[in-house]
């Protein structure tokens, strides 16, 4: 199925068009949204007070990328988060003169309004080792449990051809780690190894005293999809033996909805606080020209996440909103 007669579904409906590694950010004046555009180019935000609004709100630019050197090109999902009263926007990039040196870079904003604020840039996202950040590193996320602040993310490592893995540390700062990175998962299975060998692009929700890291896995085609990992929060965060990996993917491709690739999500809670919400991409084609990730048409979707009896998350295309 091309992109010029793919079929309309009741559950593929966009909640944004074109707007691929989409994240969200509830703050006490309502809801900010931010994604890759496909130009890889620049640093976006709109703001709403409702989720829905987000849809139609006005998209505002915050940051361009450089002309040359680092942070010039592949400009790639940005998350904002608001910590200790600074807001903060992390992003990856790559330079010009090599596109895939990508590295994690961080955005800063000390004004309370991040649309009408001055954002400028903090530099890198600095390790704690020789080792961080050292080699293709992407999708960072950062969360807080029990007072003291974790950044999960995505790096590329190993000897021949490099494989995406996952790594944790502790913060000591919004834009240091405190800690030496730990090795959290890798893509040991096979729908995680589909032309490229990857995990990536972690996500956090909270439920019932457990942590649930959702993550992508494989390439960025169809064959994209979510698995997870879970750990009670009064565990150690950084001893990886403490995790425990889902043996299958939780969400991934359905030709009868016309949903593919389904990846790269973060979650958010409805207006009254009784819903979590998984916002994700996914295309509504499978046959794609060229490299799927220059195919501009990975739109941003909306699902009601629903818990079962035991606690666990259960991902449903049924349940997309906005449909």
């Amino acid at each position: 199925m091309n992109k010029d007669d793919y079929r309309k579904t009741e559950f593929n409906n966009p909640f944004i068009e074109q707007r691929a590694d989409p994240y969200i950010y509830k703050h006490r004046d309502g809801y900010y949204f931010t994604a890759s555009v496909p130009e890889y180019d620049r640093i976006v935000l709109r703001r709403s007070a409702t989720l829905e609004g987000l849809r139609t709100a006005e998209e505002k630019v915050l940051w361009k990328k450089h002309d040359i050197g680092i942070m010039s090109i592949h400009v790639w999902a940005p998350e904002i988060h608001y910590i200790n009263g600074v807001w903060y926007i992390y992003f990856a990039a790559g330079d010009k003169e090599d596109i895939w040196a990508i590295r994690p870079y961080v955005l800063e904003c000390k004004e309370e309004d991040p649309m009408e604020g001055c954002w400028t840039e903090a530099g890198p996202l600095q390790g704690a080792d020789d080792f961080t950040f050292k080699d293709f590193s992407l999708d960072v996320t950062v969360f807080e449990n029990r007072n003291k602040w974790y950044c999960i993310w995505a790096e590329k490592v190993s000897v021949g051809k490099k494989i995406s893995h996952l790594y944790i540390a502790e913060m000591e700062t919004p834009i240091k780690l405190k800690t030496q990175q730990k090795l959290l998962s890798s893509p040991d299975y096979e729908w995680e190894r589909v032309d490229f060998w990857v995990n990536e692009a972690p996500s956090v929700v909270r439920h019932d005293g457990k942590l649930y890291v959702t993550y992508s896995a494989s390439a960025t085609g169809e064959c994209y999809c979510i698995g997870m990992l879970s750990i009670p929060d009064e565990q150690d965060l950084l001893d990886p033996r403490t995790w425990t990996k889902k043996r299958y993917p939780m969400l991934k491709t359905d030709y009868d909805k016309g949903l593919f690739g389904p990846g790269h999500n973060c979650f958010i809670r409805s207006e009254d606080n009784k819903t979590d919400i998984m916002v994700y991409h996914a295309r509504q084609y499978n046959e794609i020209t060229g490299d799927s990730l220059y195919d501009h048409n990975r739109h941003t979707y909306c699902m009601k996440l629903v818990w079962d009896n035991q606690g666990e998350p259960i991902f449903r295309y049924e349940n997309n909103l906005y449909q």
